[in-house]
């Protein structure tokens, strides 16, 4: 048993030296980067990486090359550097399980503010075949107001007007290809491995839009030589916790400034649509696949729309963590009811995929306490989530004329939610954009009941719909005069 301080150091000169720790099979020194990754945090490092840390034995050609270029990713650079890219991935499993092997497929890191120049030519090698983004939806640089590319962000601007070095990942890529063009380089593939609906149609829309501002001609090569495939990606993958680094050591005997934690289920879907190669991930789990949309539906309905309809239920019946919530019998039942019996007749055809098996291993999923996700994160952002995750479900049953009262009832609970007052008269913090509106909304229902509801924004004509009303006023009223927990035993009588 170790302490931090007398662990080992992890780095390339070490790691023949870690016991019965698993480390990586193939010589890292034959492994050259074909990646060029934007965004190393702690979801890239628990899934791509993964992933291609268990190719690099079959295929050296594919390493990964990590860029950093905000402020903030100076601290990943201060991690991985003198780790030769090397960290821990340590995989908490529901019974308590705990297994932590080291990941090797990040061969290199650059931190863009120190050398953009390398990082240039780093993209312009021809040797690097995919670059890849986990940027965040905000990364993306879109107006939330207009939906399209913001050009009036400072930083694009200074990146569209000067000579020098470019700051952004736009005018880091564009410049990449630009670079490739010139030289007679085949260009890149954009791959986004971000949370994000369509995450490749956004990629192709916002980089081609810098494209265009910057170079027409330029951004008329990238629309018909660069791929942008979709993909869905999934892994639940928390902030590093602040003990993490101690529990490692203390176990493996290893020092790791940055380790990552995450559940043992993964998945990557992703598009077959690529300008120049790519790495044979189906060898080592990844579904590729001709269309990506029906895999993105059935996590976003299931998966995303299942969070919503547990966290609001659990906030109001006082639960503050996500696996506390999700072994309530009440809680468990609405969530496997919702999926099976709202949310699955609602999806396109997955013939290889168990839609049945995937929902008891979400519910087994939520239920995992090593992961210490929380209630407050699922109710963040609501005004952005129900009408991408919950809303299509409730106007695809409509059209089916199916039952809607499970999701009319998650609605009513959000509305509750959001008068920010609990139960018992404590304040509820409601952390929305548009908590502004919403809250005044939602207290405003006691008097006029279909209040929230008028938010067309959110909601569009759902309110003329009485098979959607008249469960949503039950509930509503119900949440109000019985509670959550009474509430809920008469919706799942």
């Amino acid at each position: 048993m170790s302490t931090l301080a007398d662990a080992l150091p992890l780095n390339t000169n070490t790691l023949g030296s870690l016991g019965d720790v698993p480390t990586p099979r193939y010589d890292r020194t034959s492994v050259t980067a074909g990646i060029v990754h934007f965004g190393v945090g702690g979801f890239h490092r628990a899934h791509q990486a993964f992933y291609i840390d268990q190719l690099l034995a079959s295929d050296p050609s594919w390493g990964i090359c990590g860029v950093g270029v905000r402020p903030a990713d100076a601290r990943m650079r201060d991690a991985l550097v003198p780790q030769d890219g090397l960290y821990t991935l340590t995989l908490k499993h529901p019974d308590g399980a705990v297994e932590t092997s080291v990941i090797g497929s990040i061969v290199e890191y650059l931190y863009a503010p120190d050398d953009p120049e390398a990082v240039l030519e780093k993209l312009a090698d021809p040797a690097v075949r995919i670059v890849s983004l986990t940027v965040t939806e905000g990364g993306y640089n879109f107006s939330a107001a207009t939906g399209e590319f913001d050009a009036d962000n400072p930083d694009i601007v200074a990146d569209l007007s000067r000579n020098a070095a470019p700051t952004t990942v736009f005018g880091l890529v564009v410049e990449g290809l630009a670079r490739r063009r010139e030289r007679g380089v085949p260009s890149f593939t954009v791959m986004s491995c971000d949370n994000i609906a369509g995450n490749g149609h956004m990629a192709r829309s916002t980089f081609l839009a810098y494209a265009w501002l910057r170079d027409p001609e330029l951004a008329a090569w990238i629309d018909e030589h660069t791929r942008f495939p979709n993909s869905m990606v999934d892994r639940i993958t928390p902030a590093t916790p602040p003990e993490l680094a101690g529990e490692v050591a203390q176990r493996t005997g290893i020092a790791d400034a940055w380790p990552v934690v995450a559940e043992p289920f993964t998945q990557w879907v992703l598009e077959d649509d690529f300008s120049c190669g790519r790495p044979a991930l189906e060898d080592v789990g990844v579904q590729v696949v001709a269309d990506v949309t029906p895999y993105e539906l059935m996590k976003l309905r299931l998966l995303n729309a299942g969070h919503q309809a547990l966290c609001y239920f659990a906030h109001l019946l006082g639960y503050r963590y996500v696996h506390d919530a999700a072994v309530d019998p009440d809680l468990r039942e609405l969530l496997r009811r919702y999926m099976s019996e709202e949310g699955k007749p609602t999806l396109a055809p997955l013939p290889d995929v168990d839609v049945d098996a995937y929902i008891e291993t979400l519910l087994e999923r939520f239920g995992n306490p090593a992961i210490a996700d929380t209630i407050a994160r699922l109710c963040q952002d609501s005004s952005n989530r129900i009408p991408k995750w919950l809303v299509p479900v409730i106007r695809d049953r409509l059209a089916q004329r199916g039952s809607v009262r499970l999701a009319a009832a998650v609605v009513a609970s959000w509305t509750r939610y959001a008068e920010g007052v609990d139960e018992h008269g404590n304040a509820i913090t409601v952390d929305d954009p548009l908590a502004d509106r919403l809250v005044p909304l939602a207290q405003r229902s006691r008097t006029d009941p279909l209040a929230f509801l008028s938010e067309t924004s959110l909601f569009g004509d759902l309110v003329e719909y009485e098979a959607f009303t008249e469960p949503y006023l039950w509930a509503l009223e119900s949440l109000r005069s019985s509670g959550a927990r009474a509430t809920l035993r008469e919706l799942l009588s």
